[in-house]
């Protein structure tokens, strides 16, 4: 009997979802928790996993197509993968390299990851790679293309015109220096890895860092609900991750009781469930402070924007070596840019520059946050 793939609950008030690509067609053989087309929410991509293996029958729905929660979209019979199915192409680290919409063009002409060339961010591999690498992409008369917006991008696009519609928008910046942090990573970052089996990243230290300012400001950490202020008592941290499909925010949820290594654990987690289409919509909501570093794509300097209904982001930036005033003397340090947009409404100048001067001091002397090495 032909078992129906119906579109999954998507989070809190998420009633519908836009079909993204389909990775399997009807007739195409599908092992058990196998992706089988990708979904658009308002919220996050994610990947419909078939329930078992089996062969598609049907394909009820096409990409672009709006369906509802509970609705059905395809047909899979159950039963063994026919013998002369592709094998998946790809596996373990390989297979997070891989985009959704590429993965199909792999199975279609039996290729490998060895044999394309990445050209996406973090050496991603695109669909038009694959394109490129078999002829079918090349269009020399091809001047321009028209790309329907994902539903997620536009709903990135309208949150972003609405924080700054709704919002007064101001940014402070100020600079850190890097040194004791890498040193501390140099010192420690070996003993750390072969323990708790994890890098110890720069991300673990801003979110400490973050959190003990959250706690000396906590306007920072709170939000406007019409006509009252909201002091949120616990620090639910926004993480943003870039994405091909746009960026998501996973919120780490009481970062002020996580130790580094569960930090650190948990940040690798959430890049590498962003990149696979594998994050929850629950995780993507309820944050009460953002961390953006767009250090990561080399930028030195940036205004984040709020994301509403929070008041206030934090961005980091790449280290650069930069001659800086040291006791009278010039000296060679590694610097970072960092800025805090937040909303006036309800964060005077003061304690943002405060707020943003503290991140620099805890950052600037670490050895007072315990790490657990």
């Amino acid at each position: 009997m032909a078992i129906e793939l119906k579109i999954p609950a998507a989070g809190e008030s998420v009633s519908e979802v836009e079909i993204g690509n389909w990775l399997k067609q009807k007739g195409d053989s599908v092992q058990r928790d196998e992706p089988v087309v990708v979904l658009e929410s308002e919220k996050a991509s994610m990947e419909l996993p078939a329930p078992e293996s089996g062969t598609i029958t049907e394909v009820l729905k096409k990409t672009g197509d709006t369906v509802a929660v509970g609705e059905i979209i395809a047909y899979l019979e159950p039963g063994p993968v026919k013998a002369d199915a592709p094998p998946r192409v790809v596996q373990a680290k390989e297979e997070a390299r891989i985009m959704p919409a590429a993965a199909r063009e792999f199975a279609q002409r039996g290729l490998t990851a060895k044999e394309v060339k990445p050209t996406g961010p973090g050496g991603r591999i695109l669909k038009e790679d694959v394109l490129r690498h078999t002829g079918d992409g090349h269009k020399s008369d091809q001047r321009e293309e028209v790309v329907p917006m994902t539903k997620l991008r536009r709903t990135i696009a309208e949150r972003l015109v609405q924080a700054q519609q709704q919002a007064a928008l101001l940014t402070t910046f100020n600079e850190v220096d890097m040194s004791s942090v890498m040193a501390l990573r140099k010192q420690f970052g070996e003993a750390f890895l072969e323990k708790h089996s994890v890098k110890l990243g720069i991300m673990s230290f801003f979110i400490k860092a973050s959190v003990e300012a959250l706690k000396e400001f906590p306007e920072v950490n709170a939000e406007i609900r019409g006509t009252n202020i909201v002091y949120h008592r616990h620090y639910d941290i926004g993480i943003a991750v870039g994405t091909d499909r746009g960026l998501v925010v996973p919120v780490l949820r009481n970062a002020e009781r996580l130790s580094f290594p569960e930090i650190e654990k948990a940040i690798g987690d959430f890049a590498k469930r962003a990149r696979e289409n594998k994050l929850l919509p629950d995780e993507l909501q309820g944050g009460t402070f953002t961390i953006s570093n767009g250090g990561v794509y080399g930028s030195l300097l940036s205004t984040p924007i709020v994301n509403p209904p929070q008041s206030g982001v934090l961005g980091m930036h790449a280290t650069q070596e930069r001659p800086v005033a040291r006791e009278g003397a010039v000296v060679i340090r590694p610097m970072m840019y960092l800025a805090l947009s937040y909303d006036h409404r309800l964060i005077d100048g003061r304690e943002a520059v405060s707020f943003l001067k503290k991140i620099k001091d805890v950052i600037e002397n670490p050895a007072r946050m315990l790490i657990e090495t």
